[in-house]
């Protein structure tokens, strides 16, 4: 069964231009140099490491991004806890590009979807950028107004960081 995407537009992470009634976002952070870089990225990615190491809450034995996994991610603690249901729009690993995108369901708090890709180019160079379109759900995402996109900026930054360091730390136990 298909998932029950709260918004139209499924899987335009992964196309231009985004689409016009929501906040867009597009942060690129440099993760590290090489190949087995790229391949520690990727797999840290496609299996929750990534959010992990960022301190987002996943659930144990949420398997890999594929289309149509279900996965509740969370930020925060006790009452400041925020979570909201997604599931996976699209998922690739080629040779060059690895990452994924989910979208939300019924009681996000944002209706949108995010994604989360690494690349490696000609030099070797490997990137993580994170791509979203969103626009509030609920009554305290409507409320708190202009921090959403300051907070989701952070949090893409945060992303970048946690995997610059996850990977690195993939690489040195290989």
């Amino acid at each position: 069964m298909a998932p029950r995407f709260t918004y139209p537009e499924v899987g335009a992470t992964g196309r231009e231009p985004l689409p016009g009634g929501y906040s867009h976002l597009r942060v690129t952070t440099r993760t590290g140099h090489g190949r087995a870089v790229f391949e520690a990225a990727a797999d840290a990615v496609l299996t929750w490491g990534m959010h992990r190491a960022a301190g987002v809450q996943i659930a144990d034995g949420t398997p890999p991004a594929a289309y149509g996994v279900t996965v509740t991610p969370g930020v925060g603690i006790g009452p400041l806890r925020i979570s909201g249901p997604c599931a996976v729009a699209w998922a690739l690993r080629e040779e060059r590009r690895a990452g994924f995108a989910y979208g939300t369901l019924p009681g996000h708090p944002e209706t949108g979807e995010e994604a989360f890709v690494v690349t490696i180019d000609d030099e070797g160079d490997v990137t993580l950028t994170v791509i979203a379109f969103s626009r509030p759900a609920r009554w305290f995402t409507k409320a708190a107004g202009p921090l959403v996109p300051l907070f989701q900026r952070a949090y893409a930054r945060g992303c970048g960081r946690a995997l610059r360091k996850e990977a690195a730390r993939r690489v040195s136990r290989a």
